[in-house]
């Protein structure tokens, strides 16, 4: 299977640039499941877009530090390429910042967390699966943002949150999925960009969010769910 990742990632400092890209870090989540796979990044911040989206097998957006409500030019030309994709019937998948920006081009509205800052481990509590999802416990995943889908897209269901943020997980039919949490981030990442935010975060919300990053993280559950998603598209799509 051949993916386009979208890496939507505005995060040019020391720290940032100190880690593996958004594709790297997308293809060390899903080689264990899927070895054979190809995902073929494209900068959007950089103006570089797939020609043509049916050339791929699916999409991916990635997170960013960037906001789905800014004016430049390229967050309007990703919303443009998932409006394109799902009209196309090429299945689209988005963390974090690809779940609001999947939200906003279908119709959604994203806005600023009432609590603000969700920083850290939070356990989603997993509803009415998609077909793809076979695991209703508690699902532990990171988490870094401070806007969030506040109204979903017409028609979507949603599979998962918690009180603070209801619209955790949602779906589309079968073709789009999407995630607020971050299921390629790792503890040592997030304990590196705490650091990183001494200073621009409450205190109290650091301390938190360090404190709650002792438990497991079940990004590898997750990690099935996006492998079987992709297949399941692929497979109702075959003649």
């Amino acid at each position: 299977m051949h993916i386009a990742l979208i890496d939507t990632n505005t995060d040019l400092s020391d720290f940032g640039q100190s880690h593996p890209s958004e594709v790297q870090k997308f293809r060390a989540l899903l080689a264990p499941h899927a070895p054979d796979w190809r995902l073929t990044g494209f900068r959007a911040p950089d103006g570089a877009l797939p020609p043509d989206i049916t050339a791929f097998d699916g999409m991916m957006i990635s997170g960013s530090i960037a906001s789905v409500n800014d004016p430049d030019a390229w967050v309007g030309e990703v919303l443009d390429l998932v409006r394109e994709a799902v009209a196309r019937n090429v299945p689209v998948f988005g963390a974090c910042f690809g779940h609001q920006a999947i939200a906003k081009a279908l119709g959604g509205t994203v806005g600023y967390n009432p609590q603000g800052w969700v920083l850290g481990r939070y356990e989603t509590h997993n509803h009415s699966p998609a077909p793809w999802m076979d695991h209703l416990g508690p699902m532990a995943l990171t988490a870094a943002h401070k806007e969030q889908v506040l109204v979903p897209p017409p028609g979507a269901a949603i599979h998962a949150g918690t009180e603070a943020v209801p619209n955790g997980h949602l779906s589309l039919g079968n073709t789009v999925f999407s995630t607020q949490y971050h299921p390629e981030l790792d503890a040592p990442f997030m304990h590196g960009l705490f650091d990183v935010m001494e200073g621009s975060v409450d205190p109290d919300t650091l301390a938190q969010a360090r404190a709650g990053m002792d438990g497991p993280l079940d990004s590898d559950q997750f990690a099935r769910w996006i492998v079987a998603f992709f297949e399941q598209a692929q497979h109702r799509a075959a003649p």
